[in-house]
Parts: structure tokens; C-alpha cells; sequence
């Protein structure tokens, strides 16, 4: 007899080799007609895999019967509904080859060769037969063929892409087929059991994509698409992207006056005056926080000598994404980041262990040549400012740093509007340096200091880097968006690389414990990041413009200026409009501005030494007097609102 051990402990009993879908049907006709997949022990003692619902079971084994409900079943919905693209592609336009067409956050996509670009009539089209096959409900089945076998089947009906990719496999693998109806393609699987439980997707847009990511192969059309389990789910990510445009920061950026991208430079930020005012009420608050956290702010050099990054091993792994120069012979690189540049500092001068916890701070530029594909706004840029701190430390030191490095990340978020935190340790990888010792103490530590901060969070198994592993604090914004900023990595390697030392009780030299350590990571993209948050509507204390200063009339010009010129005095940022419009006018373009407040004085005012005022979002607040807006504006500012 085979035992089935289910998720509820309960075991079921089979004469002999079973699939998951025979499983599912024992269980109830309802499981059987939601089960997309299954999943068992990965057969390696590393955790589960997933199969399809077709796969055999030969042996005693525990077995979840994965439904859409289930996000292991989502991934299975939109891998599937990939290759549905593909099959909808291939049935209206013959002439094009399929490449790849993998699962991504929210959705897939899929790379096709073909003469001519598609349209968004295309991309309709595309979509409705994709609703016609999925409706035939087709059965998707699974073969299995050696390499040069696969290889010469799809050369035999023109996918030579798909025979590329076989033939990178090594020969004594075979590879396993999907067919649905009329379209066959590679995969690893698994998949729906047929096209019918593909229900509720759409396809978004057309993209270029180089084959296999090099520039230099051919220049290829993605076509991306979301897939859900419900149609609700589906229309709330169809919602949530509609919110995400309206708060596009590029969109923003130009309507607000904020910044713009030149091609003149491309990949770098020309702040305008409203812009760099929110960069520097970032910076200036960060450097408060350096201020009063122990932090010593440090400056280092923007071009070193290529001779350091040998050292360091960015030469020779990260050379491409460098901007290097050379003078007088010798070769240098901008910096693509700081740490170097901060060893170099500790390095002056001998450090006691009595110096030690030591906290260094920059907002440094670093340089990385990203290629032009991936520049975004400014939320991906090739010249950055980073808050970048670097903690030098012994192992025992580690989880205090940690504990008060988190506690201090909390409240830095919470000042900028977010409270959702998502916090993961990513642990040793399998080739690293180091002894098992270490590594055992500096992933205890990470995870202690969280536990002392009352974080709950999950670890990443072997994503630490090959010489420590790290903490990452990803914010998730008003829409649900995770935005991974903030790091903690412990990286006994760099100060061993450039022989950093300090002088222990023991009187002997030991090397520091050196711990990255980033809050809001690149300031670019963490402002980029904010005015999405707020869309636009930045609060008080950051807003470009905290109050704009209207008259009604030309009589009341001189008290609109006394009045703009006492709130000046006391270290507002304030806008005065005196233009000889309607008030109503003047009152609209300035809420299209998104100031937090807009003061209207007519002659009543004037009289009273007073101003009428209105909040964002179009509040009328009433008539006040100066002082005691002045107490509201302050106390909006002070409490970060």
C-alpha cells in the first residue's frame, strides 16, 4: 500500500503509484476541479517542489493539493497564462518565434521575434484569443525528450530560439515539453491541467528587449501581462495601477517643477529649485539623525585609483558598471559606492577597541553605469546620493548596532509616512569565505537584534552575500508597493582586504567587523519613492511650498507682503501671489500645486489682521489670526503630520 500524508496530518491509503489528481479526487469532487498543482518533498532535503497535478507518486510522501487560493497556485496561473500568450501569438501571427516567457511580480512575460512591431491593436487582438483558447478548456500534457532530440524538434518547426536555448543545456539532460491544443513549447513546468482555469488576466504592453539581455543580439518584443486568481484580484491590480499612474513621479516631477532628466546627461537629475528643497529637507533630516545617533559625517574622494578596487574585488566583478578615467597614466573609476573610501578614514591613525563601536556617515555620490534600459526617472540613475553609513565593530558588538540601527530605521520611516515594514535575513550562500563559526555568530546576531527591536521576520536562505549576511528592510508605500531601502550587512571581508586593525584589551591587532548599513539607501530614489507615497501632496514639513500668500485685490497687496514677510521670519517657505487675477484663479492653480496651505486676504482680513485659510484638499478652515495659524503651522511641521 502507498500512503498520502495530507497538510492536516490525516493519511490516505492507495494500492499503488498515485497522481496528485487521483489524490485530490479522493478527497472531493470540489478539490479535484480547483487543484492546480501539487507539492511534495524536493526529493533533496532542501524543502518542497511543485508538480503538476499529473505527476506520479511512487512512494510514501506528504503531499499539499495546491488551488488558486494558494500563492504557490497563483505562480502556476501565470506561468500558464505565459505560455497562453504564446499559444495566442503563435495562432494569429504564424511567422513569429517564441524565446522566453517567465513569471514576474504581478504577472509574466513573454520575448517573441517578429518582422514588424506589434500594435495595441495587436496586443487586443492578442488578448481575445487567449479568452477563445482558454474558453476551449484544452488539456495541458507533458512529454519529456533527450536534449539533441528537443533541439532538433524545434529547428524542425522553426523555433530556432527555442533550439538555441536546449542546446546551452548540457547533453546527457533531457527536457520536458508542454503541449496545449496546437502549441508546444519547453518548460520545466508545472502548469494548469488545462486552459480553462485561466480566467482572469490582461495583457498591459509592448516592450524591447535584447535576446538573452545583451545589446549586441537582437532586439526583441516583450509583450507583459498580469494574471490573477479572481476577477476582484485582477481589478484591483487593474485599480491599484490606475492610482500608481496618477502618482507617477516622473509625471509629478514635471508638474510640480520639481526636476527633470536631460539627454544631455543621460540617467542624472537636474533639481529645480521646488526640487532640491525637498532634497535638502531629506538630507538636512538625515543629518540630524546622524547628528544624534552617534554618527561622525565623513567625505570621501569621488574618483580613487583602479589599483583600490582591485583590491577591494569590484574590478574584476563589477567593472562593467564603473565610469573609469585616466591622468597622467594612471588609470582611476568613480566611485559606484563608499566603503572603500571609509576604510581609508578608519585606516588613519591607530583605532582602540575603546573606539570601537565607530560610526561613519556620508551622503555620498557614487557613479554606476547602468545601462539605459533600466534608468527610471529617478528612482534608477546613474549618479546617485547615497545616506551611507559604515559601523566599525568587533563580533560581539554586532547585535547592539543591530538593535539600535532598526529602532532608529522605525522612527526615520515613521517621520516619512510609512509604518509598513517588512523585515528579511538573508543567510550564508553556498560558496562563501569565512568559517562556519562566524557565520554562525553574525546570523545569530542580525537575528537577535531584530528580536530585541520586536521585529518579526523571515529569512532568505542563501542570499547572504559570499562574505556575511545582511538584514533588508523593504517599506511598503500607500498602494502596498514594497520598496526594499534600508540594509544592515555584516562584512568582515573589505577590512581584512585593505588591512584595517584596531588594538585590542589583549594589546594584540585584530580586524573590525565592518557593518553597511543604508536607511533610505539612494536619496534620488527615496524622494522618487515619497512624492509617489504622498502623491505629490508632500507633507509640511517637506512640501517645496509649505504656504502661499493670495490677495483679492490690489488694496490688500502691502498686508499680503507683511503678512508672507512675518511668516518668512519665522522659517516658512512661503510663496506670495500679487498677480492682478481672479481669486478664484489664483486659488485653483495653487491647489494644483499641492500646497499644504493657501492664505486668502481681502479687506475684511486686512481689518482684522487676520487671514483666511484653506488646507489641502480643498478645507476651508475659516477666518484666524495670524498667530494662530502660525501656532497650527508650526505645530504641523514640528509633529511631521
Amino acid at each position: 500500500m502507498l500512503h498520502i500524508t495530507l497538510p492536516d496530518g490525516s493519511r490516505r491509503e492507495f494500492p499503488g503509484p498515485v497522481t496528485v489528481a487521483e489524490v485530490a479526487a479522493s478527497i472531493g469532487s470540489g478539490l479535484a476541479k480547483a487543484a492546480l498543482a501539487g507539492k511534495i518533498p524536493s526529493g533533496d532535503g532542501t524543502g518542497f517542489k511543485v508538480v503538476d497535478t499529473s505527476f506520479t507518486i511512487t512512494q510514501d510522501s506528504p503531499l499539499s493539493i495546491v488551488t488558486a487560493k494558494d500563492a504557490d497556485g497563483l505562480e502556476v496561473i501565470r506561468h500558464s497564462t505565459a505560455h497562453l500568450l504564446a499559444y495566442a501569438v503563435k495562432e494569429l501571427f504564424p511567422d513569429a518565434q517564441v524565446t522566453i516567457g517567465p513569471v514576474i511580480e504581478n504577472g509574466f512575460y513573454y520575448d517573441f521575434s517578429y518582422k514588424r512591431p506589434f500594435t495595441p491593436e495587436d496586443l487586443a487582438a492578442i488578448e481575445k484569443r487567449m479568452s477563445e483558447l482558454a474558453a476551449k478548456d484544452e488539456p495541458v500534457t507533458r512529454r519529456v525528450l533527450p536534449r539533441d532530440e528537443a533541439v532538433a524538434y524545434f529547428k524542425g518547426i522553426g523555433e530556432h530560439y527555442k533550439a538555441e536555448i536546449i542546446a546551452s543545456i548540457p547533453v546527457n539532460e533531457d527536457v520536458s515539453l508542454y503541449r496545449e491544443g496546437n502549441f508546444e513549447d519547453l518548460c520545466r513546468g508545472p502548469h494548469v491541467p488545462s486552459t480553462g482555469k485561466l480566467k482572469f488576466f490582461k495583457l498591459m504592453k509592448v516592450a524591447g528587449a535584447y535576446w538573452r539581455g545583451d545589446h549586441r543580439n537582437e532586439m526583441l518584443q516583450r509583450i507583459y501581462g498580469t494574471a490573477w486568481a479572481t476577477k476582484d484580484e485582477l481589478q484591483q491590480y487593474l485599480t491599484m495601477l490606475e492610482e500608481a499612474e496618477k502618482r507617477d513621479h516622473r509625471k509629478l516631477g514635471r508638474e510640480l517643477d520639481l526636476f527633470h532628466i536631460d539627454e544631455h546627461s543621460p540617467g542624472t537629475v537636474f533639481w529645480h529649485p521646488k526640487g532640491w528643497t525637498v532634497w535638502q529637507g531629506v538630507e538636512q533630516y538625515m543629518r540630524a539623525v546622524y547628528r544624534d545617533n552617534g554618527y561622525q559625517e565623513v567625505k570621501g574622494p569621488q574618483i580613487l585609483d583602479q589599483g583600490l578596487w582591485e583590491k577591494t574585488g569590484h574590478w574584476d566583478k563589477y567593472r562593467e558598471n564603473m565610469f573609469t578615467t585616466e591622468s597622467e597614466k594612471r588609470d582611476y573609476a568613480l566611485k559606484p559606492m563608499n566603503c572603500p573610501g571609509h576604510i581609508l578614514i578608519f585606516n588613519q591613525g591607530i583605532k582602540s577597541y575603546r573606539d570601537l563601536p565607530l560610526r561613519f556617515g556620508e551622503f555620498g555620490q557614487c557613479h554606476r553605469n547602468e545601462p539605459t534600459g533600466g534608468l527610471h526617472g529617478i528612482m534608477r540613475v546613474r549618479a546617485f546620493t547615497q545616506d551611507d553609513g559604515h559601523i566599525f565593530c568587533t563580533e560581539e558588538q554586532i547585535q547592539e548596532e543591530v538593535k539600535s540601527f532598526t529602532s532608529l530605521l522605525q522612527k526615520v520611516y515613521k517621520d516619512f509616512g510609512f509604518t509598513n515594514i517588512i523585515y528579511r535575513l538573508s543567510t550564508r550562500p553556498e560558496k562563501r569565505i569565512g568559517s562556519e563559526e562566524s557565520w554562525d555568530k553574525a546570523e545569530h546576531a542580525l537575528a537577535e537584534g531584530l528580536r530585541a527591536s520586536g521585529c518579526e521576520f523571515e529569512y532568505l536562505p542563501g542570499e547572504g552575500a559570499f562574505y556575511g549576511p545582511k538584514i533588508e528592510y523593504t517599506l511598503k508605500d500607500a498602494l502596498g508597493r514594497p520598496w526594499q531601502c534600508g540594509t544592515m550587512q555584516v562584512d568582515p571581508n573589505m577590512p581584512e582586504r585593505l588591512g584595517a586593525e584596531f588594538v585590542g584589551e589583549d594589546g594584540a591587532r585584530h580586524r573590525p567587523i565592518m557593518l553597511h548599513r543604508a536607511i533610505v539607501g539612494s536619496l534620488e530614489r527615496f524622494i522618487g519613492i515619497l512624492i509617489e507615497q504622498h502623491a505629490g501632496a508632500l507633507p509640511a514639513w517637506l512640501a517645496p511650498v509649505q504656504v502661499a500668500v493670495l490677495n483679492i485685490t490690489d488694496a490688500q497687496a502691502e498686508y499680503a507682503q507683511n503678512v508672507a514677510k512675518t511668516l518668512q521670519n519665522q522659517g516658512l517657505r512661503v510663496s506670495l501671489d500679487l498677480r492682478n487675477e481672479k481669486i478664484t484663479y489664483k486659488i485653483r492653480e495653487h491647489s494644483l500645486q499641492k500646497l499644504p496651505y493657501i492664505l486668502v486676504v481681502g479687506d475684511k482680513e486686512r481689518e482684522a489682521s487676520a487671514v483666511a485659510v484653506r488646507a489641502r484638499g480643498n478645507k476651508d478652515l475659516g477666518v484666524m489670526s495670524l498667530d494662530a495659524f502660525l501656532e497650527r503651522v508650526t505645530s504641523d511641521i514640528a509633529s511631521k503630520a
